[in-house]
C-alpha cells in the first residue's frame, strides 16, 4: 500500500502545471531518475514553488566563502533531525552521503552530530545552526568570535543561518503535508547506482 504524497491537492497531470514548473520537475526527474515528492507536494502552488526553489538554489548552489556543499547538507540534516522531519533527513541525507562520499555520515549526524566523525569546526557550525533554528538564538559577539576563530567569514555565518531558517520552513511544510521521502532516497549514496547496459 503506497503512502499519500500530501494531504493537500496534487497536480495529477503535469500538463496542467505552468511550463517553468513542469520543466523544473522534468529536469530533476531526468537527473535523479525519479521525481522527489516535495516537488509534487509544492507544485499545487506554483508561485510558492518558484519562490522556495529560487531561495533554495540561491543558498545551496552558490559558492560560499568557505562552506562546502557537503557542509551545507550537514546543516540541513542536523536541523531537520532536530525538527523531526523524516523527509528532509532522508532526502538531504542522501545528498550528503553522495557529496561526502561517505555512506554513514548522514545517519551519524542525524542521530547525534556531537559524536559524529566531523571536525570541531563543523560541530561548531551545527551548534550555531541549531542555536538559531531550535533555540531562537541570535548572532551575538560571542558566537561571532567563536565562528570567526575557526575560519568562518561573516558571509559564511549568514549562509549557516539562512540554511537553518530555510529548512525550518521546509521541515514544517513537509511535516504539515505529511509528505514521505521517496523510497529511492534511502539507498542513494549507500549502494552504487545501476549502470545502463
Amino acid at each position: 500500500m503506497s503512502q499519500a504524497i500530501s494531504r493537500f491537492p496534487l497536480v495529477t497531470n503535469m500538463e496542467q502545471l505552468p511550463t517553468d514548473v513542469r520543466e523544473r520537475i522534468l529536469a530533476v526527474q531526468e537527473k535523479a531518475g525519479f521525481v522527489p515528492n516535495v516537488f509534487l507536494m509544492l507544485a499545487h502552488r506554483p508561485d510558492e514553488f518558484r519562490a522556495f526553489f529560487a531561495y533554495h538554489d540561491a543558498l545551496m548552489e552558490r559558492e560560499s566563502d568557505s562552506l562546502t556543499k557537503a557542509e551545507k547538507e550537514m546543516i540541513v540534516v542536523a536541523v531537520s533531525a532536530d525538527h523531526g522531519c523524516l523527509y528532509c533527513v532522508v532526502a538531504h541525507g542522501a545528498i550528503l552521503r553522495i557529496l561526502a562520499k561517505d555512506p554513514m555520515i548522514a545517519d551519524q549526524i542525524a542521530v547525534n552530530y556531537r559524536t559524529a566523525p566531523i571536525s570541531e569546526r563543523q560541530r561548531l557550525m551545527i551548534d550555531f545552526a541549531l542555536h538559531l533554528a531550535s533555540h531562537r538564538g541570535v548572532l551575538d559577539d560571542g558566537w561571532q568570535a567563536q565562528l570567526e576563530k575557526v575560519g568562518f567569514t561573516l558571509s559564511d555565518v549568514w549562509d549557516i543561518g539562512a540554511i537553518a531558517a530555510l529548512f525550518g520552513l521546509s521541515n514544517r511544510l513537509v511535516s504539515m503535508a505529511r509528505t514521505p521521502p521517496n523510497a529511492e532516497f534511502y539507498l542513494l549514496g549507500r549502494v552504487p547506482r545501476a549502470t545502463a547496459s
